[in-house]
């Protein structure tokens, strides 16, 4: 008698059986698959959940072996492409992985998941502005609500007056649709209205909290918006479904950096390499960590395999010239000029080679190249931002119109009650990082970084205040006691997962908080504030060769600076004559050339004992995040108190902007 022969739904539940196998028991379903192919040799689905199932395993050359050949053998089947690609990733061959979602998605490009995992490469090879693209696309092919595919198309076009108007509309009929929330969202962080991007992620998660996407933009929106805790919080959940994935833990490392949390940064920087190796901009972030570790060998180790593994990124030769103690070989000045010469790179890595070029010339005395080059630099950095000296000329008229003696008189019992922050505010370049190092190697105080949290609540009130001519300053008029006390708690709260020892005292040495300080004093009104001040050709020409990693948008023309500089001394005047010894300044020649005397006077308006460590500031090592993050691990030198001079003959613009100002240095001028 013959045997019949096996129904033809045997294998598709066998398939079935194993496909659910997946997600709990992936080695299972491997051998479900195996058993499969026995009965019925290169059955194309079997040989595709075996190689899944090779890779949700961790084998991802097992995976190979089985997925290249099937996508060989069936070069229509944009899945195979597809699982391939994430094979490829999961093997440390990014740009094998690439093609593979390229041949995915060429076959189908309605394929979501391909598109999600082409922004995650893309992502992990510092391709943001292709990352983004991906993800729009990816958001194009999750839509399949008909009303919602125009908006799609104009977010992937970049069309984002229209992609807004239309899911605005959307969203009054369909107020509950995540998938026009996300996309809402995504058209929100394009214009950089991040607390709007927010709210409107909670809102998605709030409604899906599954809605894995919707979570990993909501912690990238967070740490954009300097909020660490909740970002972490965000991606450490992501990490608990997927912790392989490249994107998330490339997240976690920038966050834990941020936060100072450099041992765990570092590690996970680490692990990414090695799964990794070829990717340039991972080896810039993993060199900015160790730097500011102090661990400058291995650093300058990183930078340069960036540099090795792709020769135009601009950054990693500034972070190389930025260090200021690893000069550049000839060699290292011909890749640079050879780069500057492509007209193809692209501006961002332009004035990045500029800038270090620039300091490579320097260090050789050249400073009419020099000059050259860092004016070029500023010049093209200044059409990519959006600065108006006028905004900080008329912030300064109208505190010093608000801010009288009187003023703080009536505000006596205002504020929270700590004691805790010393503010260490001014100009960057004007010694602050100094300053810093010194006071935290005082056993009572902690140093942490240039934190954002006064700016941010200046910009909460800013919106308050922002149908009033007068904006912000009009809010603070109006802020109660227990207001501002509770600003001041806010700040406390905030700032407390910067800090990681129990010393009683803090450091907050954002120089920029000059122009908060009368919201300082309503806040925490016994907050120490210490100004950190350069002579102003000094400071100002330092500012202009030092390109910054963010922020600082004034330093870009010499016009600028000089003119920020000037407002500056106008401010801090007015708040010497309204609340006389109530701010300690230090003039930073002054501390070259007398160190301990500075130190002692420093020490006594802070109403801490004197310790001998804070003499010996260098042996500190602590995480210094600023651009003197390598001068501060030495003792005091002189050499850069007058180096402006070398380039004295090209700062005219910059006396002009100063005026009085220049001549009237280490005192304020009348104004």
């Amino acid at each position: 008698m013959s045997t019949a022969p096996e129904p033809v739904g045997t294998i598709g539940v066998a398939l079935a059986h194993a496909a659910r196998l997946l997600e709990s028991r992936p080695d299972l379903a491997a051998q479900q698959a195996v058993e499969i192919l026995k009965s019925t040799p290169g059955h194309p689905l079997a040989t595709l959940l075996l190689g899944v199932a090779r890779r949700v395993c961790g084998e991802g050359n097992a995976a190979l072996k089985v997925l290249q050949p099937l996508a060989a053998l069936h070069p229509q089947w944009a899945l195979a492409h597809y699982e391939l690609a994430l094979a490829y990733g999961e093997s440390e061959r990014s740009a094998d992985a690439l093609d593979a979602l390229h041949s995915a998605l060429a076959l189908k490009p309605e394929m979501a998941d391909a598109w999600r995992a082409l922004g995650d490469q893309l992502s992990i090879a510092g391709d943001s502005a292709g990352a983004d693209a991906a993800y729009a696309q990816n958001i194009k092919a999750s839509t399949h609500d008909p009303r919602l595919l125009k908006a799609a198309a104009a977010l992937c076009e970049n069309q984002i007056p229209q992609a807004e108007a239309q899911l605005r509309a959307h969203l009054k009929k369909h107020p509950t649709d995540v998938a026009a929330l996300r996309m809402l969202a995504e058209v929100a962080a394009r214009l950089q209205r991040y607390h709007d991007a927010e709210a409107l992620l909670a809102r998605c998660l709030e409604l899906s909290p599954s809605f894995t996407a919707a979570r990993h933009h909501h912690a990238i929106v967070l740490h954009r918006q300097n909020k660490p805790a909740a970002a972490l919080q965000e991606v450490d959940e992501l990490l608990a479904k997927e912790p392989r994935h490249p994107g998330y833990n490339n997240l976690k490392a920038a966050i834990l950096a941020r936060i100072g949390e450099l041992d765990e940064s570092i590690e996970i920087y680490g692990g990414l390499l090695a799964q990794y190796p070829a990717q340039p901009k991972i080896w810039m972030s993993y060199g900015h960590a160790l730097k500011t570790k102090g661990r400058e060998q291995e650093s300058v180790a990183a930078y340069k395999k960036s540099i090795e593994l792709l020769p135009s990124l601009g950054e990693a030769y500034w972070s190389l010239a930025n260090l200021k103690t690893s000069p550049f070989a000839e060699q290292d000045l011909a890749s640079m000029r050879a780069q500057l010469a492509n007209p193809g790179i692209g501006d961002e890595d332009r004035f990045h080679l500029n800038f270090a070029l620039g300091k490579a010339l320097e260090d050789r005395g050249a400073y009419a190249e020099s000059f050259e080059q860092y004016a070029l630099g500023n010049r093209l950095r200044r059409t990519q931002i959006s600065y108006n000296p006028d905004e900080m000329t008329t912030h300064v008229a109208r505190v010093k119109a608000l801010c009288t003696a009187a003023f703080f008189a009536d505000r006596l019992s205002f504020g929270a009650a700590a004691h805790d922050p010393i503010f260490i505010v001014g100009l960057p370049r004007a010694g602050s990082t100094l300053l810093e190092q010194i006071l935290s190697s005082h056993s009572q105080v902690e140093g942490t970084m240039e934190l954002p949290d006064i700016p941010a609540i200046a910009r909460t009130l800013s919106q308050l205040g922002k149908h009033s001519a007068e904006g912000y300053t009009a809010v603070l008029a109006t802020l109660t006691a227990s207001e501002c006390a509770e600003l001041g708690e806010r700040y406390l709260a905030q700032t407390r997962i910067q800090r990681k020892t129990a010393a009683p005292f803090f450091i907050d040495k954002l120089p920029n908080n000059f122009a908060h300080i009368a919201l300082i004093r309503l806040a925490l009104p016994h907050a120490k504030i210490v100004d950190a001040r350069r002579h102003p050709l000094g400071c100002c020409f330092s500012g202009f060769k030092q390109h910054f990693a963010r922020g600082q948008n004034f330093t870009y023309s010499l016009e600028d600076i000089g003119r920020y500089y000037r407002d500056y001394v106008e401010l801090m005047a007015h708040f010497d004559s309204v609340q006389p010894g109530r701010v300690h300044r230090v003039i930073y020649e002054s501390m070259i050339q007398d160190t301990e005397g500075e130190v002692r006077r420093l020490l006594d308006y802070c109403g801490l004992p004197f310790e001998e460590s804070c003499l010996h500031f260098f042996k500190n090592d602590r995480a210094v995040r600023t651009a003197s993050s390598q001068q501060v691990r030495r003792p005091i030198f002189r050499d850069g108190v007058d180096h402006w001079q070398h380039y004295e003959p090209w700062l005219g613009p910059l006396k002009q902007a100063l005026g009085n100002v220049l001549n009237a240095y280490p005192r304020a001028p009348e104004f």
